[in-house]
């Protein structure tokens, strides 16, 4: 039997962040990367019910984004993950190492448990608070822990709150808490053998971001860091500078077909 590339297309799967639903996230990424690209923006588990699962935990994104490579019919893909999308995607990778082709981390919060800096931990202090916050205050303040202090927040958009806003204080608890119960195994991200690639906002609050990419860089044998100079966390680079980030994800796609050998 001739012997084909496993790949006809690069298919994706994109995680989207705990606040912007998955189609508003990727839209402008998704448009630069082309129609080359099988992509597949989809939306976190945590959203899926009215209230997030008591149970709730990142194994449920997990086997989230199995459900979907496997009605698809991918075998292998590539991942990309942002902010709580992208510590779901970093815990996909520990658990099913084998089903990726690359894995794209667009400044995940949360690596683990593991070797966190005195700052970063007093920092996880300040996101159990949030919790005991007023309605009114709890988005300004969890978006406030995660920028550079010298660094203004987005204005809000002009308008009423879409109707989806209302379940993101009970989504970022969630996820939150499934940070604290849980953990990544960082032995199992060591035998992670795929291109791994980073974009960090030189903006975000680098106690948190800044540490997590320097951690990241001495686990995974083969990892590639861009910052992005003008970006932030709630300016990200797959939705103000998307063709930017387009280049750079289609170049990681290219060097992991490369890399790995032709399927029947």
């Amino acid at each position: 039997m001739a012997q084909v590339r496993w790949l006809s297309a690069f298919r994706v799967i994109l995680l989207p962040g705990i606040v912007l639903p998955a189609e508003a996230a990727y839209g402008a990424v998704i448009a630069a990367l082309g129609p080359e690209v099988e992509a597949v923006a989809k939306d976190l588990e945590v959203y899926a019910t009215p209230e997030p699962p008591e149970d709730y935990s990142l194994e449920v994104e997990i086997a989230g984004v199995l459900r979907e490579a496997d009605a698809r019919g991918w075998q292998r893909f590539h991942l990309v993950g942002y902010s709580g999308g992208g510590a779901a995607s970093l815990a996909f990778a520990a658990a099913r190492p084998e089903r990726l082709a690359s894995l794209a981390l667009l400044e995940p919060p949360w690596t683990g448990h593991w070797d966190l800096s005195p700052a970063e931990k007093a920092l996880w202090l300040e996101y159990d608070r949030l919790a005991r916050l007023p309605v009114e205050q709890f988005m300004p303040t969890f978006m406030r822990l995660q920028l550079r202090p010298d660094v203004p927040l987005p204005a809000p958009a002009p308008g009423d709150p879409p109707p989806w806003m209302a379940k993101r204080p009970a989504g970022i608890l969630a996820i939150q808490g499934a940070f604290k119960r849980g953990d990544i195994d960082r032995e199992a991200l060591r035998r992670v053998d795929r291109p791994v690639y980073f974009a960090l906002g030189a903006l975000s609050n680098p106690d948190q971001y800044e540490e997590i990419a320097k951690r990241l860089s001495g686990v995974f044998p083969d990892f590639e860091l861009e910052v992005f100079e003008q970006r932030h966390h709630f300016d990200p680079p797959h939705r103000i500078e998307p063709e930017r980030l387009a280049n750079s994800l289609k170049t990681l796609w290219r060097r992991a077909e490369r890399s790995q050998p032709a399927q029947a």
